[in-house]
């Protein structure tokens, strides 16, 4: 298996592999191998070598959060007392737990953490903060925005530009 692991380890094959795949998470191995120039074999032994080695952690489907009930999207800014290793470790297990969090990032700046939670309504979003974020030991601050709209979203990355 070749080590994929690192950036300097991607060749050109192995960028546009995964910039066809970020596109298009189901096209098919043989339609894949014929968009890079490989043939099929090589083609997915390579997707299997960039699955097992991390660098593909995974395939989903994306799905419009209003279309099932999610209408609120908010972000918020979670402050603890004080920045110790217990109570990070408390923080971040607790919100593994909470379906509405979508993304948890330990920050710098003015608060220690940033969230982004999607609720089916403002009562809904008012309960996860109460009922949730304030019960957690340690937490000291809690600053909520709300999503008027979203301007931009995307999950690929950009991969090609990192690489040139």
């Amino acid at each position: 298996m070749r080590n994929v692991n690192q950036k300097s380890r991607l060749d050109d094959i192995d960028i546009n592999l995964l910039d066809r795949l970020q596109t298009d998470a189901r096209i098919t191995n043989v339609a894949l191998a014929e968009a890079v120039n490989l043939s099929p074999a090589p083609c997915l032994r390579r997707v299997r070598d960039l699955e097992s080695s991390g660098v593909i952690r995974g395939y989903v489907t994306l799905i419009n959060p209003e279309d099932v009930g999610l209408e609120i999207s908010a972000f918020i800014q979670v402050s603890l007392e004080k920045q110790v290793a217990s109570g990070l470790r408390v923080f971040e297990d607790r919100v593994q737990n909470y379906p509405e969090v979508m993304e948890c990032y330990l920050m710098t700046g003015d608060s220690d953490y940033l969230l982004r939670v999607v609720v089916s309504d403002l009562k809904a979003l008012q309960s996860f903060i109460v009922e949730h974020l304030a019960r957690i030991p340690h937490v000291s601050n809690i600053r909520s925005s709300i999503t008027l709209k979203q301007v931009k979203y995307k999950t690929a990355l950009p991969i090609s530009a990192n690489y040139s």
